[in-house]
């Protein structure tokens, strides 16, 4: 299991196995009128239409939890490790998210590192996120249910039904992300 955690991290070029999968984000213009490419993952609509899973992880006290917990408003899940290179590139554009939606989206970023809370802890504390919380999958439960490589983020309707998934990496704030979050309501 812990191959194909580390085996996926950084691997954005690899189109993931399912089908209905699109990875280019439409080119917009800077200031000056200057392409610039918003940095977008490979997306995935197979799984549209599917429940969430049922695997359960951590709340950031330790309480068992699990995402139909979450059902009511549309969920996004970030599956990310501290290990994680492009996991950590985006978690401030999360937080970021997760503050400009304030409730009308939950944001949920729940680790995968199998060592424990501590390093998850000790990044969190560092990283000193205005809205993220701490989850804990530290038996990647969720990262099998997905069969993920990390990182991967599913977004849910507020029936808890996928509406689609990203592979590798993503900036969260820019207007590729806001037009694709907009699917969810």
């Amino acid at each position: 299991m812990l191959t194909l955690l580390v085996g996926g991290c950084d691997r954005q070029s690899q189109a993931p196995a399912q089908g209905n999968v699109a990875s280019a984000a439409p080119a917009a213009a800077d200031a000056q009128g200057e392409a610039v490419t918003e940095e977008i993952g490979m997306l995935d609509r197979s799984h549209a239409g599917e429940p969430m899973p049922t695997a359960a992880f951590k709340e950031p006290g330790g309480s068992p939890t699990a995402l139909s917990a979450f059902k009511g408003k549309p969920l996004l899940v970030n599956l990310w490790a501290t290990w994680c290179a492009p996991c950590i590139k985006e978690m401030p554009t999360l937080d970021a998210l997760a503050a400009r939606e304030g409730d009308a989206l939950q944001v949920l970023a729940v680790s995968q590192d199998i060592t424990g809370p501590e390093k998850v802890a000790a990044y969190f504390e560092q990283a000193d996120f205005a809205r993220l919380q701490p989850y804990l999958d530290d038996q990647a439960a969720l990262s099998v249910a997905y069969a993920a490589n990390l990182p991967t983020t599913v977004l849910y309707d507020a029936a808890g039904r996928e509406v689609w998934r990203m592979t590798g990496s993503m900036d969260w704030t820019n207007s590729s992300a806001r037009e694709l979050l907009a699917e969810a309501s």
